[in-house]
């Protein structure tokens, strides 16, 4: 979600520290910072915004020396302003960090309880007085300090660490998040992502998951963290610096639709306790007390997700059983709509800036409505006036169209679904369980689906010329043609509608035949039969379909043109899956009709007007 930069030379670090965060800007950031060791000591600069502040702040007050790190911080613990800003220091150790520590607050109340002054409200700053106590108490060197550190520590990360008693010397580790490290002449660099490094290098070394190096001038050492000595050799990269930014792939929608598994993931570190079959709540504010005392959750969101919020009904009224309703924000607005204080006003926006939903906000508020923000960006507007906050931890999101920020959504609402349930024993620890195991496995079947995608090119080419599709679906199959259409309609400008499949009769049906696609959403679930008799109809009138169905149907592979086959899951995680080749299809389509898919005509990713 952030962008790490170290650099061990003979030259200047700052200058090269800050070029690479530039080439990491694509990625979305609050605040940034450098820490350079001038070989006596490790000097800090800190800013909030955008890169132009810290060079700013650089050039009233440059900062020397050969050896530092360098770090761009999309806020996920803590708000975004200086004291939380990165890097963080403790002692004589400085530290960067991206991913989540899942197990912070245990190790923050462990760190008060010893007498140590927490200054920040990240979990990055954790690691920071770890890796000095270990030092403290009798680790010799940087590199086993951070190895015994890293041995407490549950959870995500990519960290680079220098301290001020070895002066050459940058200590890298890795996680469930990326870290690459660039080979130079007389000089070795390691970051987050690649494009930081182009234009020093292109040999790379790529870490794997329970590793950590020791990074020199002319010396990289990698063990894992159990101590096995690591020999890998290094990666030659032919990319250009834009290709680098997209990690390979065309577009950045193409990119954030394969970050999907680890959106997910990184969505659900630290929030689920399967041993009790529970959702951990303790981030989010909303008490046992006031879950108990909902008599209504009242969603509201626009585009895309509004579409997560109609599923977020099913998730609601099926697991925590308590009346729900869906309703586009910009309605709710000028409708007057009455609110009670026993409502749950839950508030969804990607961005937590979208002017209709913020204003939706407002309006349930001053009618005494509690209210939950579902949002990407700690401390946006929407959050900061809800009272309370489940945030999603997708990562910033380039692509115009959203896909990972959706499926981070959904993750988001079935948790808050289960944590609801839980408190007022509607929903049985056993069922919960079950639930939240499939909602834990589904990161690894997204990344099986996406090595499907292939597959999808010919589909598109079928799809390319038609000038109207329909997208049809049931439960909780709805929002996912809803979603579909969307997707289509956005990029590639081929007129789309989702329907809920048992509204067909009345009316779309009139527009089936053997020139309109239809894509239908029928996995194997409780409404299985219902889908497949209106497939039949589809069928019945010469309409062309294109089914994303559960492996082994042999039902619908008689009836559908084109399939699309999904694992066997439990019903309520099914719209994590079943989008996925709606949101490759969009793309392939897009692409191959040759519009911009990342910046389409006439949209923005951040509605902050009516």
């Amino acid at each position: 979600m952030c962008g790490i930069v170290g650099y061990v030379g003979s030259s200047l670090a700052a200058p090269i520290l800050l070029d690479g965060l530039r080439r990491l800007e694509y990625r979305g950031y609050d605040s940034a910072g450098l820490a350079i060791h001038d070989g006596k000591q490790i000097e800090i600069l800190r800013t909030v915004g955008k890169l132009g502040r810290l060079s700013e702040a650089l050039r009233a007050h440059p900062l020397q020396g050969t050896v530092g790190i360098g770090h761009t911080r999309w806020a996920t613990h803590g708000r975004p302003n200086e004291v939380n800003a990165h890097p963080h220091v403790a002692g004589g150790v400085a530290v960067v960090h991206n991913g989540i520590i899942e197990n912070h607050l245990a190790l923050r109340h462990e760190l008060e309880s010893d007498g140590v002054k927490l200054l920040s409200d990240t979990d990055t700053e954790i690691a920071a007085h770890l890796v000095n106590r270990a030092l403290s108490n009798g680790c010799s060197t940087l590199f086993e300090a951070v190895r015994h550190a890293l041995r407490q520590i549950q959870g995500a990360y990519a960290i680079a660490v220098v301290c001020a008693s070895e002066p050459g010397v940058i200590v890298v580790a890795r996680n469930a998040s990326p870290l690459v490290i660039g080979l130079g002449d007389d000089a070795n660099l390691c970051g987050s992502d690649i494009p930081a490094l182009l234009d020093h290098t292109r040999n790379m070394v790529f870490l794997d998951d329970g590793e950590l190096a020791e990074i020199r001038a002319k010396q990289v050492r990698i063990e894992t963290v159990d101590g096995r000595v690591v020999q890998r050799p290094p990666k030659h990269i032919d990319w250009n610096p834009m290709m680098a930014e997209k990690g390979g792939f065309k577009h950045f929608m193409l990119k954030e639709i394969h970050e999907q598994p680890r959106a997910v993931e990184d969505t659900l570190r630290g929030r689920v306790n399967l041993a009790a079959g529970d959702v951990a709540g303790e981030e989010i504010g909303l008490s046992a007390e006031v879950a108990r005392s909902i008599t209504r959750v009242y969603f509201v969101a626009c585009g895309t997700s509004y579409h997560a919020t109609i599923a977020g009904r099913y998730w609601i009224e099926q697991l925590a059983r308590v009346p729900a309703v869906v309703e586009m924000a910009s309605e709710v607005r000028y409708r007057d709509p009455v609110f009670t204080p026993t409502d749950l006003v839950v508030a969804v926006s990607q961005s937590g800036e979208t002017a209709d939903t913020l204003a939706a906000v407002k309006a349930a508020r001053a009618q005494g409505a509690k209210v939950l923000a579902v949002a990407n960006v700690l401390d946006s507007a929407i959050p900061r006036l809800a009272d309370a906050s489940l945030y999603t931890h997708a990562g910033p999101e380039i692509g115009v169209a959203s896909t990972k920020c959706f499926t981070a959504q959904l993750a988001a609402l079935l948790m808050l679904a289960v944590y609801l349930g839980r408190r007022r024993e509607s929903l049985t620890e056993e069922r919960a369980r079950q639930v939240l195991q499939a909602l834990i496995e589904i990161p690894n079947q997204m990344r099986t689906l996406l090595g499907q995608a292939p597959y999808l090119l010919g589909i598109a080419k079928r799809f390319v010329n038609a000038t109207d599709v329909l997208y049809l679906g049931r439960g909780l199959g709805f929002p996912i043609a809803l979603e579909g259409a969307l997707k289509l309609k956005e990029i590639s400008y081929i007129h789309a509608e989702g329907y809920a499949a048992g509204e067909m009769k009345h009316g779309p049906i009139a527009l089936i035949d053997e020139n309109v696609p239809v894509a239908v959403v029928c996995p194997r679930d409780s409404l299985y039969e219902k889908v497949i008799s209106n497939v039949q109809e589809v069928r019945a009138r010469e309409g062309r379909i294109f089914a994303v169905a559960t492996s082994g149907d042999s039902a619908i592979a008689e009836l559908a043109e084109h399939l699309f086959l999904l694992p066997e899951v439990r019903e309520e995680v099914l719209p994590l899956l079943t989008v996925v080749p709606f949101q490759l299809l969009a793309y392939h389509v897009a692409d191959y009709k040759g519009t911009d898919v990342d910046q389409p005509r006439n949209l923005a990713k951040t509605v902050t007007v009516e």
